[in-house]
């Protein structure tokens, strides 16, 4: 029998339940049990923690903290993330079924981000400028936007957090996170380390619960600044209601990113390029390669060999270390994937592998769905132009350089692409001609907190990580100082 926690909500540094004492539960996908109970945050609640968060930025400690101070917090949460790692990392896997062996890498890597961005908070943030006004110094500082609001997703809800969290509070400002009600418990038990690592009292809060948590958090007048990720349907709304009173925000959504194979590419890597592209994390992340573009020499040969090594990838416990693929994080993703499988097969796309759950019966309880290949796609199909968000590849075949760009282009989405080539010079013009935030030559699906990340087209709305995410977290003000000029009457020179 499973034993279910009941966990709380952070809010101006105190643990607590709802206003109206409601819960939800959080399910193990992976054998459908109920394991936590946590709060869902009433419009109530949310007003707390915006109020607390404001008080936070305008008046006490942090309101006057120094770049050193806030270098050092984020060095010493980072290195709690650390000690931490395993049991983050573990409960994230009963979350959302996501491999032990890559959330436990993923996790201790968190702490880098800490630590970049520790760095980022001592650096210069603003910049001398040349005038041409005689007697005049100008230049710029970067400050802080104000309250942000982090809504967050369930498919890598730490990594995902961090991107958000990290420059926030390096530029200053204080933060109010909304994860997503899949993946809660572990924002709630990373909460506990930030009030550890010595962060005052309503600088970051933490409120639960599903969509209309979100929704109060996004249409608070005391948020400033919205960063979201998640669905490019959900993303459109939070920007409509921004605008409403132009509040910033950075959005990164979805994708339907092209992993693209030429004759002369190393095929064996390719494959399994295309294979850790689109069935890592079971096809559930935003930059998933799910349109694999194969040029028509080599079609037939590599789709039997992606499809061969498809038929092998080892489903089972997400959190055996030896398990190559996870399940689906929540019930009703489990639906999608199966429908748009079924959509595939109506469209009149080949199924070459998968497209069904697995008949082992010591599955039966988990959201599995077998990694699913599908041959013989065009663009025009809907299983190629609609994110799945599931382990579901499709291949589409090209004729030549122009007919990749084309089809790879042809697209509402901007967020990554691949290439898989011997050739320096095409690789090169490949980035030049793909509308993707992220290109990946002779790899696929490779981040790091000093490369920004972000999409084109619907894919979202401004960069995270790297040096560029603080300018996502700050205004600019222009300051102009002079430094000898007479003054005189405006409106009567010679006086």
């Amino acid at each position: 029998m499973t034993t279910t926690e009941t966990y709380e909500m952070l809010i101006d540094g105190k643990w607590r339940a709802a206003a109206d004492s409601a819960t939800f539960a959080s399910i193990n996908p992976f054998d459908g049990e109920s394991w936590a109970q946590i709060p869902t945050a009433t419009n109530s609640d949310v007003d707390d923690a915006v109020t607390a968060a404001r008080r936070a930025f305008e008046e006490g400690p942090w309101a006057t903290s120094t770049p050193l101070q806030r270098a050092t917090l984020l060095r010493r949460f980072g290195d709690l993330i650390k000690d931490n790692a395993d049991e983050l990392a573990r409960i994230q896997v009963l979350e959302n079924g996501k491999l032990i062996r890559e959330v436990a890498g993923q996790t201790i890597a968190l702490a880098n981000h800490c630590y970049f961005f520790a760095g980022v908070a001592e650096s210069p943030l603003g910049e001398t400028l040349a005038s041409s006004v005689p007697n005049m110094q100008v230049f710029t500082v970067r400050e802080p936007i104000g309250v942000v609001a982090a809504i967050t997703p369930w498919n890598s809800p730490l990594a995902l957090l961090l991107w958000k969290l990290c420059p926030a509070l390096a530029a200053g400002n204080t933060v109010v996170i909304k994860p997503s009600e899949v993946t809660p418990v572990s924002t709630l038990v990373l909460a506990r380390l930030i009030q550890e690592a010595g962060f005052p009292d309503g600088v970051v809060n933490v409120v639960t619960g599903a969509g209309p948590v979100g929704a109060a958090l996004s249409e608070h007048h005391g948020v400033d600044k919205i960063a979201f990720t998640g669905s490019t349907a959900v993303g459109k709304k939070i920007a409509v209601t921004a605008a409403e009173r132009l509040a910033r925000v950075s959005l990164e959504l979805g994708g339907k990113s092209p992993n693209i194979v030429f004759p002369d590419a190393d095929l064996a890597g390719a494959v399994n390029g295309v294979i850790a592209g689109i069935f890592a994390a079971t096809g559930q992340t935003c930059m998933a390669g799910s349109r694999v573009l194969v040029h028509e020499d080599v079609y037939d040969e590599f789709a039997k060999a992606l499809a061969t090594r498809t038929e092998n990838i080892r489903l089972g416990d997400p959190l055996d270390p030896d398990t190559e693929m996870g399940t689906v994080a929540c019930k009703s993703q489990f639906d999608k994937v199966l429908s748009y499988i079924e959509v595939a097969k109506s469209e009149g796309a080949q199924l070459l592998t998968g497209g069904s759950r697995p008949e082992d019966p010591g599955l039966a309880k988990g959201l599995f769905v077998r990694p699913t290949v599908f041959g013989n796609v065009t663009n025009d199909m809907r299983i190629a132009r609609e994110e799945v968000f599931g382990p579901v590849a499709v291949l589409i075949k090209f004729r030549d350089e122009d007919d990749a760009v084309r089809i790879a282009n042809d697209t509402v989405f901007g967020l990554a692409a691949g290439v898989w080539t011997r050739d320096v010079a095409r690789a090169h013009r490949m980035v030049r001609r793909l509308r993707a935030g992220s290109v990946w030559v002779n790899n696929y699906r490779k981040t790091n907190y000093v490369a920004p990340f972000g999409g084109f087209k619907e894919s979202g709305i401004g960069r995270e990580n790297g040096f560029h995410a603080i300018e996502e977290y700050t205004e600019v003000k222009t300051a102009w100082i002079d430094t000898g000029n007479t003054i005189t009457d405006p409106f009567n020179p010679r006086a």
